[in-house]
């Protein structure tokens, strides 16, 4: 059967059907998201944010993997802790989740049906894994030209590595991030260290959102879609940024230096009379300032008066600089150098940064019900869901917030109806058969 023959017509809303709120920058864009764990919901739900109308389609009874992935989990109103983890909303706000099992042609249909009327579709699967179900980009750009097809996997679709699963940590370990991340090998609990979240995952999401966004306006003037092919592997070798530049232009490999800079000093953290405090001093003046108002003149001493000189004499000024931060409790060396525009802060752990005034006064906590003014169906233990906001501020077209993270196929009936048209008979039918 030829992608020809799969062509549906996109069906106008049901009659009774009320249209979303449409708000945002990309309030008049429809996405449909066939991903997954992190790296693609992450992208997704950055154009959510940003306003547009983002379908989540999971497996019916099982849904995104994250959303088994705990502990930690939610808990119901009790406190008595769910099978809900929590993992899965920190990606998946302001998104619908429709349930359709793409295993049966009727679920393939669907999800034809709804690419008709999508501007973009973002995957993750396996290079080639959508092929045999006819949802591939070639099988869809026939039915949707405009289409914006976005595929996010491990090495891409080209290449000798292109067939192979990519995930987050072996993508960190093959591109040699995790070479620079940690203590040095003469250092305790020196060794090769992950990043404390999945970086790459991230990264990808927030270059397949650049991604997309070029494509839509090379399509304001094309009027076609395209292909977005993106790889873990691409977007890890990228943002090597420095170091990779470093290595490049002249052959030295760079080595793991725990929370020193290879090319900035002092720009590292240092014990205190209470803990360790972060001095971020990345130029010659703040140097000079931080030296003032902590008294002494090292500014003036031809050894340290420049950035050069200072990596050049990293060995005695580090020891030198320790020395006179344990004079002092870490909080009186934030206030000392807080308005001299020296780089300085604590080192917090995640509550603490939640707790922070100024992430408190910018509002990055935000709360939502995935029931707001109703009372959650049978059997839904989770209403109450708290994620971090969007850092994106636009003056005229913020964030919007609209949907909580949903519950497993919570907008199936509703999406099915106003985008399809799908009478009762034909939804009886698609349940009946489990495909949705």
């Amino acid at each position: 059967m030829t992608a020809s023959d799969h062509a549906t017509a996109p069906a106008p809303p049901a009659p009774h059907a009320a249209a979303p709120q449409r708000t945002g920058a990309l309030g008049h864009l429809r996405v449909l998201d066939l991903s997954r764990v992190l790296a693609g919901p992450w992208c997704t739900q950055n154009l959510a944010d940003m306003g547009a109308d983002v379908i989540k389609i999971e497996k019916p009874g099982e849904g995104d993997d994250t959303r088994h992935w705990g502990p930690p989990f939610f808990a119901d109103a009790a406190g008595t802790p769910t099978d809900n983890a929590c993992y899965f909303a920190a990606c998946n706000r302001n998104k619908r989740s429709v349930t359709v099992d793409m295993a049966t042609p009727e679920g393939q249909e669907l999800i034809r049906e709804l690419a008709c009327q999508s501007d973009v579709l973002v995957e993750n699967f396996k290079t080639g894994g959508l092929a045999r179900y006819g949802l591939d980009y070639e099988s869809l750009r026939h039915l949707n030209p405009r289409l914006i097809y976005c595929s996010v996997t491990g090495f891409g679709h080209t290449g000798p590595y292109a067939s192979r699963a990519g995930y987050d940590m072996l993508v960190q370990a093959m591109s040699g991030l995790m070479s620079i991340t940690g203590h040095a090998d003469s250092e305790p609990g020196g060794g090769p260290l992950r990043v404390g979240v999945a970086v790459i995952d991230l990264f990808t999401g927030m270059y397949a959102t650049s991604a997309i966004l070029s494509a839509l306006e090379a399509r304001h003037q094309t009027g076609r879609g395209q292909h977005i092919d993106m790889a873990l592997l691409d977007v890890a070798m990228a943002i090597l940024a420095n170091q990779g530049t470093g290595y490049l232009n002249s052959g030295n490999v760079p080595q793991r230096q725990g929370n020193t800079h290879p090319s900035v000093v002092p720009y590292q953290d240092f014990p205190t009379q209470d803990g360790n405090v972060l001095l971020a001093i990345g130029n010659d003046g703040q140097f000079a300032r931080f030296c003032a108002a902590a008294g002494v003149d090292w500014a003036q001493d031809a050894r340290f008066t420049t950035n050069a000189g200072r990596v050049k004499h990293r060995n005695t000024l580090i020891p030198m600089m320790s020395a006179l931060t344990r004079t002092r409790p870490m909080a009186e060396w934030v206030r000392l150098l807080e308005d001299k525009a020296v780089p300085c802060g604590p080192i917090n752990h995640i509550g603490q940064a939640f707790d922070d005034p100024q992430v408190q006064y910018r509002g990055l906590r935000v709360e939502q019900e995935r029931y707001p003014g109703a009372q959650p169906p049978a059997g839904e233990h989770v209403n109450r869901v708290v994620t971090t906001a969007s850092p994106m501020r636009l003056s005229d077209t913020p964030p919007t917030l609209r949907h909580a993270p949903p519950a497993l196929g919570q907008h199936t009936e509703q999406v099915l109806r106003e985008r399809l048209g799908v009478d009762d008979q034909r939804m009886a039918a698609l349940r009946a058969k489990g495909v949705v």
